[in-house]
């Protein structure tokens, strides 16, 4: 009997090995040799393991599968297609790598309903999987096991254990003793260029066994080992790392075990091979009726969990139903409204960074599905409030992360929290640092997710830490990227205007661009969110004007006393606040050239000049930043690179004098 079951896993293997070599062939392109090394190990964690519905595949307590090694996509399309997820089908298999199709070269977020995160840059895979496993901690804490109880599976392979990024996650998730999540590292010894040995010599076992993990040694191609791993692994107290020593390319007699079947198609002559090595006598994309219905039944196994809780998650309360859904409570943003009319009335005078405290202050008891943090900057970054608890490994009922020095790890762990659902991540550190963190805000966007990020320290007003610490091209290079929103507010009222449309933008990440210098308060009324416009006339005439400045930020109200100057001596100025660009790019056209004015235009903002020309126009001026920054206090940096109200003025004069 236990032959007859390890003949049936053999062959429920194959048919993984099978149907990812012959799409990848029918593509000529792809990387068969994971998909064929791991299919044993992807074989008993799916028909074991797994807690999944296909019929129901964003079911909230499912557990999680994160394909780390991202390239060998056709492992996990194939696995989806044998459980029976409806949105894919064996056409789907056949057109993998085309334009179009749902089965593209690394597995993209929405795709497909089984693919829980879009994979393909190295490490991010397992450095997000720990906000998943962080994630599912923090609502088992606070919702309890009936609600929220569920592993976090990664395969990942060598290459995301070279990345940088993963030695601050798995370092996390040792700290944080998160034991439900599981990690099966495809450990074949192969990268592109050759062996691994060729160029690290890491002991992986003892490296995470240094970062509080739990660690086991399997052979990834006996079946009973892999099972009996994962059943040691699911009664670990601390994460566990399973090393299965596999075979790249297991099957093809010629390839197997080289870099020749990494990243390439094997070939015509190499698959018939592979077909006598492994008795596989069916045709292309065929899989016999009695193993595809194995499979089926594997899809099929968690039903009773599944109509289990979908009782106990009817009777949870609304909070519960609203967070999974990611519905924010009602009147949610009422003190927040308030806190804008106080500004207002006080005249507050604040840093954004401050201000974004206060709006903090207005949001955290308010919206039970936030969860802040910072790369151990909270004390600059100002994202830590009064009533906030930090999670540790002794309780994870909490709402603050500290990730410590780690703004790699802390974006794709927010990212992680964010996939899995139920909460909403919000994560601090210096602007200038955001480029430790490019890659995992990259996929924010890709994805579609409600991260928000909240860089402080936005111009060279950073003074004194110098030119390392002052951002210069850094809000170029996000607004250049689709689908981030990046607010640069000028007040209280504006920060507050950018944290309410972060946090009700479901399928966009935020970058908050702060300040750390005080700046006054410039808005009179807060009865509608003009921020949602991207741009509007904060100062000045909008009918009747001579010129049109543009600004941002802190340079917002040197633009206002540029205005009041040129005002001085007859010239009449518009000023345009202009937080969010990409908001503005959305309004009719109508609007936009109505803001703009049909007069000349300036632009002036304490950092790349890169972008403003579309606003300005080719008869109009820039005043930016032309290289980087230096030490000194702030007021002295922007007289010494010009970035003052006398500059606008003169420039000004010049452009309506050569009109």
């Amino acid at each position: 009997m236990e032959t007859d079951n390890k003949t049936e896993q053999k062959q429920m293997a194959n048919s993984i090995r099978f149907l990812a070599a012959e799409a990848i062939e029918k593509a000529k392109s792809g990387h068969p040799g994971m998909p064929l090394g791991m299919a044993d190990v992807a074989t008993v964690l799916f028909t074991k393991f797994m807690k999944i519905n296909p019929q129901d595949a964003k079911w909230f307590d499912r557990d999680r599968f994160i394909l780390s090694a991202g390239h060998g996509s056709m492992l996990l399309y194939s696995i989806l297609y044998l459980l029976g997820y409806p949105d894919i089908s064996i056409e789907d298999i056949k057109n993998f790598r085309q334009l179009g199709s749902k089965t593209a070269g690394h597995p993209e977020y929405g795709h497909l309903s089984g693919i829980d995160m879009t994979t393909g840059p190295l490490g991010q895979g397992i450095s997000s999987a720990v906000g998943f496993a962080l994630a599912e901690r923090i609502l088992n804490a606070k919702y309890g096991d009936k609600l929220c109880n569920h592993y976090t599976y990664v395969i990942n392979g060598d290459g995301c254990l070279m990345e940088g990024i993963s030695e601050e996650a798995i370092s996390l998730a040792g700290h944080w003793k998160l034991n439900k999540l599981i990690v099966l590292w495809d450990n074949n010894n192969i990268t592109i260029d050759g062996h691994v040995s060729d160029a690290s010599s890491v002991d992986q076992i003892k490296r995470f066994e240094a970062c509080g993990w739990n660690t086991i040694s399997i052979d990834g191609h006996d079946f009973a080992a892999i099972e009996n791993a994962i059943k040691q692994a699911q009664s670990s107290d601390k994460p566990t790392l399973i090393a299965c020593k596999t075979i790249i390319g297991y099957g093809a007699p010629n390839k197997e075990g080289t870099s020749k079947c990494h990243g390439s198609p094997l070939g015509q002559e190499e698959l018939a091979n592979m077909r006598k090595e492994l008795n596989w006598p069916y045709a292309p994309f065929e899989v016999p009726e009695n193993i595809l219905h194995k499979w089926r039944q594997a899809g099929r196994k968690s039903q009773k969990e599944y109509e289990t809780w979908q009782k106990q998650a009817q009777t949870a309360g609304q909070e519960f139903q609203d967070i999974i859904q990611g519905k924010l409570p009602q009147n949610w943003n009422k003190e927040l409204n308030n806190l804008k009319e106080q500004a207002i009335a006080e005249h507050i005078k604040v840093a954004t960074r401050k201000a974004s405290q206060m709006c903090l202050e207005k949001i955290v008891p308010n919206v039970p599905e936030i969860i802040g943090g910072s790369a151990d900057l909270a004390a600059s970054n100002l994202t830590f409030v009064n009533g906030m608890k930090t999670i540790t490994s002794a309780d994870y009922n909490g709402n603050n992360v500290m990730y410590g020095i780690r703004e790699h790890a802390m974006a794709a762990i927010m990212n992680g929290m964010a996939l899995h659902g139920g909460i909403i991540p919000y994560g601090g550190t210096f602007f200038v640092f955001s480029d430790y963190m490019r890659h995992s805000i990259r996929l924010s966007a890709l994805m579609g997710l409600r991260v928000i990020y909240v860089l402080t320290h936005d111009s060279i007003g950073v003074g004194e830490d110098g030119p390392t610490h002052q951002p210069i091209e850094h809000l170029a290079s996000y607004r250049a990227m689709p689908n981030v929103q990046t607010f640069r507010p000028c007040d209280v009222v504006e920060t507050a205007e950018a944290w309410e449309i972060a946090l009700e933008s479901e399928h966009t990440p935020s970058l908050l661009a702060l300040s750390r210098q005080s700046l006054p308060m410039l808005r009179t009324s807060a009865k509608e969110n003009l921020s949602r416009k991207g741009a509007y006339v904060i100062k000045g005439s909008a009918q009747d004007r001579d010129v049109t400045i543009l600004s941002t930020g802190s340079e917002v109200s040197i633009a206002v006393e540029a205005m009041e100057k040129l005002q001085q001596e007859g010239i009449k100025a518009a000023v345009v606040s202009m937080p969010c660009w990409e908001l503005f790019e959305q309004q009719p056209l109508s609007y936009r050239k109505e803001v703009l004015g049909s007069k000349p235009r300036i632009a002036i903002e304490a950092a790349s000049a890169f972008g403003w020309d579309r606003y300005v126009g080719e008869n109009g001026r820039i005043i930016a930043m032309e290289g980087f920054g230096a030490s000194g206090p702030a007021d002295k940096l922007y007289e010494h690179f010009g970035i003052t109200a006398n500059a606008i003025v003169q420039n000004v004069k010049e452009m309506l004098k050569s009109k």
